[in-house]
């Protein structure tokens, strides 16, 4: 039981051993590899991508009014056409 106890211990002591906070090395490395970000200008750009999003719908909703008040504007009144039948009797 003191064996079994004892390699437990000694396995724990050698996994534990690994587990170094201290090693600046790994913390630089880390720190170097992180692309560097200006959270700003990821701002910025958000708004202007909604800004720039914003105005194409509207220009679309702008676009689909005009091409309605078009086809209403071209449609022929009744009231001059039962006029031109009439006169051409």
């Amino acid at each position: 039981m003191k064996r079994l106890a004892f390699a437990i211990v000694g396995s724990a002591a050698l996994a534990l051993g690994g587990c170094n906070n201290n090693n600046q090395d790994a913390v630089q490395n880390a720190q170097l590899n992180q692309p560097e970000t200006d959270l700003n200008e990821i701002a910025n750009q958000a708004a202007m991508d909604a800004a720039n999003e914003q105005a194409a719908a509207q220009a679309n909703i702008q676009k689909a009014q005009q091409e309605q008040n078009a086809a209403v504007d071209n449609a022929v009144n009744p009231q001059e056409a039962d006029e031109q039948n009439v006169s051409g009797m």
